[in-house]
């Protein structure tokens, strides 16, 4: 598998190649860090930050700039590359960062984007990039939230829909459930609607159950999770509750009203929770 992962200086992009280098990848995936010049955003500090002494940056001073902080970008990757024990490449590109890593990765590939930038600036242009690249990829966005760590305990999102169904396949695939000899900890959850609650609490509960044990199978330690209530609200709560290092769900869900809804939901823990977020599709 490749990963493809957006770099800019900033200690998210730092955080985001570490992540790389700790999570339990059955085989390490070959790296592709990609660095943006993006001149049209570049643009906005100098809009608004005032002059100083009559002196105003021009366009030209703006190019060298980026050009100079993408030299800069480029070297520190690759020596993180090596440090990390990681192979790939950089790239750096003159395009939006968003586009430059969807098309890079295609549908087979993994993404990799921190949630923030540098300052207040690029937490706006980053903070976009993270969404935009979560709406409109084709293939799993690990978007990260902390500084790189020794994963112990995923919570996995599960609903039955083939997008759930997803994830787990490709925890199942790309993950080793027991990195060092010991077995990962999953927080397997499944959120139930609560005026429909007494219809189908008995197929929830089957449902946990069946999928617990085709994690259990490959080796992972399963605790389950029966909710009741809205979706993100209650996930939420058990994220808040566990402390997961990581958390795992598909992009999508069952019924055209549902995949509104469970996209929403993906955006929601993306945004509300503290910890890395894997959005399967």
């Amino acid at each position: 598998m490749k990963a493809v992962v957006g770099v800019d200086g900033s200690k998210y992009s730092e955080w985001v190649l570490g992540w790389l280098g700790e999570m339990p990848f059955r085989v390490a995936p070959r790296v592709t860090a990609i660095h943006a010049m993006d001149l049209q955003s570049e643009r906005v500090p100098f809009v608004v930050q005032p002059t100083v002494s009559g002196y105003e940056p021009d366009e030209g001073e703006a190019i060298h700039l980026l050009e100079s902080r993408a030299k800069q970008v480029e070297a520190e990757t690759k020596r993180r590359l090596v440090k990390l024990g990681l192979k790939g490449s950089v790239r750096v590109v003159q395009d939006k960062i968003a586009q430059a890593l969807i098309e890079q990765a295609g549908h087979k590939g993994l993404i990799v984007v921190g949630s923030r930038g540098l300052d207040a600036i690029d937490r706006l242009v980053l903070g976009s990039v993270s969404t935009t690249v979560t709406l409109h990829a084709s293939c799993p966005v690990l978007i990260v939230k902390e500084p790189p760590q020794t994963l112990r305990r995923m919570l996995v999102a599960t609903d039955g829909s083939p997008s759930s169904k997803k994830a787990l396949q490709f925890m199942a695939k790309q993950f080793t459930a027991k990195p060092e000899a010991k077995p990962l900890v999953i927080l397997l959850v499944h959120v139930m609607p609560f005026l429909r609650y007494t219809m189908v609490k008995e197929a929830g509960e089957q449902l946990l159950a069946q999928e617990a044990a085709k994690l259990e199978k490959v080796g992972y330690r399963v605790r389950q999770f029966p909710c009741v209530g809205p979706a993100a609200e209650e996930i939420m709560k058990v994220v808040n509750r566990e402390q997961p290092d990581l958390i795992v769900m598909g992009a999508k869900g069952r019924s055209a009203v549902t995949r509104f809804l469970q996209g929403s939901v993906s955006m929601k823990l993306a945004q509300q929770s503290a910890c890395s977020v894997l959005v399967v599709r």
